[in-house]
C-alpha cells in the first residue's frame, strides 16, 4: 500500500531559511535582498515552500501601506503550495495592518497559482532593458526584457 502525501501546512520561517530555498528551488531569481516576514509551507516534518514579504520594489508604491510578495519558491510535487502561500500572505499582511499587497509574474506565466488565492491582475508593466546606470551599477539578473504583470490581493 503506497502511503498518503503529507497534510500542507503553513509555518514560520527564517529570512536565511527562506533564501535558502529560493537559491535551490526558484525558476529564475536570486533571493530578494529584505524582507518585512516569510512564510514556510511543510509536507509533514519538511519545507515545501516559501514567501517572502517586502517593502514594495518600486518606490512610488511604498506608501507606508502596500506591501509585495517578493518571492515565492515551492517544490515541485506539491500541488496548490503556491496558492496557500499567496493566501496566507495576504491574511498575515492584513493582521499586521496592511491594506495593500501585490506581486507580479512575467510573461508566459499563467498566474494560475493567484486565480486561486483570490488575486486580480491591476496593470501591465512594459519590458525594461534592466536597471544597470552609469551611477548605480546593476549585474544582469536574466529577466531582463521582460513584460510583467501586476496583481494584487
Amino acid at each position: 500500500m503506497s502511503q498518503a502525501p503529507a497534510a500542507l501546512g503553513i509555518v514560520p520561517v527564517s529570512f536565511a531559511d527562506a533564501c535558502d530555498f529560493v537559491r535551490a528551488w526558484h525558476r529564475h531569481h536570486r533571493p530578494p535582498i529584505g524582507y518585512k516576514f516569510c512564510i514556510g509551507l511543510a509536507a509533514g516534518a519538511e519545507l515545501a515552500g516559501v514567501a517572502i514579504v517586502g517593502r514594495p520594489v518600486a518606490r512610488h508604491l511604498a506608501d507606508g501601506y502596500t506591501l509585495e510578495v517578493t518571492r515565492t519558491a515551492v517544490a515541485d510535487d506539491v500541488p496548490n503550495g503556491n496558492s496557500m502561500l499567496y493566501g496566507s500572505c495576504w491574511r498575515a499582511a492584513r493582521a499586521l495592518g496592511y491594506r495593500r499587497l501585490i506581486t507580479y509574474t512575467q510573461d508566459g506565466e499563467s498566474g494560475a497559482s493567484l486565480r486561486g488565492a483570490g488575486w486580480r491582475v491591476v496593470g501591465q508593466r512594459r519590458p525594461r532593458p534592466g536597471w544597470d546606470t552609469p551611477a548605480r551599477p546593476r549585474r544582469l539578473s536574466g529577466t531582463e526584457n521582460v513584460q510583467r504583470t501586476l496583481w494584487e490581493a
